[in-house]
């Protein structure tokens, strides 16, 4: 339910309904990212072409209605950022000297447009709607779906990495009420990725 002007207002079945059709987009989109690219003639573009895709979605996709109680009062967004900053740098600094991917401008415009864009979809549009059935289930939902579409990039094992951070993000989330403080976590932890 949401309160607009004075009244309740459910979402319809046929709102729900396209919504998680546009997730699945989405969801489906980010599953098959590594075989779209492997298999592009232009990777760059390939992805380019995927986070514009999942950005329109989750910024101009329909919006739930807000659901009064399922939001916490907002945190001071300075000390949620903060938050997520400090564990995603621990985590990188816990994760010892690996591989790096490349800190070219490319690399790093790519990883900064991956990341907004996946926030938009996982924090703004997946977690509103997701909110419809309460909060633990934004938390949580957004978190694990958020996990589990990073397993055929990355493989099975980085799965405990992905859920702790998409809970971070989701937390994030929840604590400010806005998506774009998990969305500059999320930034900042694909540049330390990549810039090593």
């Amino acid at each position: 339910m949401s309160v607009a002007g004075g009244t309740t207002r459910r979402a319809s079945s046929a709102e729900v309904t396209g919504a998680a059709l546009l997730a699945a987009a989405g969801l489906a989109v980010l599953v098959l990212r590594p075989e779209l690219v492997s298999n592009a003639p232009h990777p760059v573009a390939a992805l380019l072409v995927c986070y514009a895709g999942l950005l329109g979605v989750g910024l101009a996709g329909p919006q739930a209605p807000p659901v009064p109680g399922t939001e916490a009062a907002p945190s001071g967004r300075a000390a949620v950022l903060a938050v997520g900053l400090g564990a995603v740098t621990v985590a990188r600094l816990l994760e010892g000297p690996g591989l790096a991917l490349g800190a070219g401008m490319a690399g790093v415009a790519l990883n900064t447009v991956a990341a907004v864009s996946e926030e938009a979809l996982f924090r703004r549009f997946v977690y509103g709607w997701l909110a419809l059935g309460g909060t633990a289930l934004a938390v949580v939902g957004s978190a694990l779906l958020f996990a589990f579409v990073h397993v055929p990039g990355y493989g099975p094992a980085a799965l405990p990495v992905d859920v702790g951070a998409g809970l971070l993000l989701s937390w994030q989330r929840w604590a400010c009420g806005d998506w774009r403080i998990p969305a500059a976590t999320h930034v900042a932890a694909n540049l330390l990725a990549v810039l090593r």
